[in-house]
């Protein structure tokens, strides 16, 4: 383990919640159980915790692993709860008997805790748009738009449905050029191919092209596989590459798992960087770098602009640029939340999004 003491930081943590999730249950059924039973609860609620955990650690397979992020979030929405109660009852208990306000705040409670269920599964499932116009140093022959959709996280809670609601957001925004920056797959093509996702996946469609660049999540399996599915459905690779097209210069970076790909100054070595530069980099980590290389526009996604709250505030402490847009010296970078999502369907915090971006050149 390379970093025992975030481990143990987590276990702590997990411990402290699943007390918190108990003392809740031990609230929420005082009326109704004795001490025993309430007890009972306790231990219940360390006995899932602590058995996840180690099914975790014994790598039961990747339904542990759901199971654990679902958990957690369950864990952290109670804590939510409980504060919102809390609170409640600090500023109604003046207002209302004491009876009657426990008996509403025992309806507020678990009412809270599925409304943030309901919310975080509106905001995986229900993309927005995000516009933004640019105007880089190069010349352009005409204002060019840019559609970028990362993350999809293709499997088996995200797939031909989704699929065809982003072909359905790009028909409608009519860009010249699609960009998908990194983790198409979660983790493998199984469910890809079991759903025959292909047919949807190829309704995307640009007069520039549809070009994508592989992620962290697209080498947890075979890469060669998720690359070859991916150029099947009309969608152009670009592993550690650089590519013409239409007066621009596009490249593409696999993720830094892949311990071969070249640095980006050597990418863009030998290319006609006169032309307009798009680079495609799944992780949003050497943007300052970048902004010294003649790179015009970057997209990147990733980080899921932490997909839960707190952690969209812990993200930030760990990029120059966690999410959104920003232009560095004459660079214009992006960093999407993505489309799809890690691990559970759940975000609190973010959202699922497209961007679009119009780019004019300078005059």
């Amino acid at each position: 383990m390379n970093h025992p003491e975030i481990f143990i930081l987590v276990v702590i943590v997990l411990q402290l919640f699943t007390f918190g999730l108990g003392r809740s249950l031990q609230w929420l059924f005082a009326p109704f159980l004795a001490r025993r039973g309430r007890i009972w609860l306790m231990v219940l609620a360390f006995f899932v915790s602590d058995g996840l955990l180690v099914g975790l650690l014994l790598q039961l397979g990747h339904f542990i692993f759901r199971a654990m992020a679902f958990w957690m979030v369950l864990l952290l929405f109670v804590m939510y709860a409980a504060l919102a109660t809390f609170l409640l009852h600090l500023l109604l208990r003046r207002l209302l008997p004491e009876i009657r306000l426990a008996r509403a705040l025992r309806l507020f409670a678990p009412l809270a805790v599925l409304a943030l269920f309901a919310f975080g599964l509106y905001n995986a499932y229900t993309p927005v748009v995000r516009h933004q116009k640019i105007v880089i140093n190069k010349k352009l022959a005409k204002p060019l738009r840019i559609g970028m959709a990362s993350d999809t996280h293709l499997g088996i809670l995200f797939g031909g449905r989704q699929l065809d609601r982003l072909a359905d957001i790009m028909k409608t925004e009519k860009p010249d050029l699609i960009l998908l920056p990194g983790d198409l797959m979660d983790d493998n093509v199984q469910a890809y191919r079991r759903e025959n996702m292909r047919p949807h996946l190829a309704k995307l469609a640009a007069p520039l092209g549809v070009y994508a660049t592989l992620g962290n999540h697209d080498f947890l399996g075979d890469e060669r596989e998720v690359y070859e599915e991916l150029e099947k459905a009309g969608v152009r690779v670009l592993a550690n590459r650089a590519v013409e097209t239409g007066g621009l210069l596009i490249v593409g970076r696999n993720d830094d798992l892949d311990k071969r790909r070249p640095s980006t100054r050597k990418l863009l070595s030998g290319q006609n960087t006169a032309l307009p530069v798009i680079l495609l980099d799944h992780r949003p980590t050497q943007i300052e770098e970048h902004s010294r290389l003649p790179v015009d526009i970057q997209v990147s996604g990733h980080v899921h602009n932490g997909q839960i709250a707190p952690a969209n505030l812990i993200v930030r402490t760990l990029y120059h640029l966690h999410y959104g847009y920003e232009k560095i010296g004459n660079g214009h970078f992006f960093v999407t939340s993505g489309y799809g999502f890690w691990g559970i369907p759940l975000r609190l915090g973010s959202q699922s999004e497209v961007w679009i971006i119009d780019v004019e050149g300078r005059q």
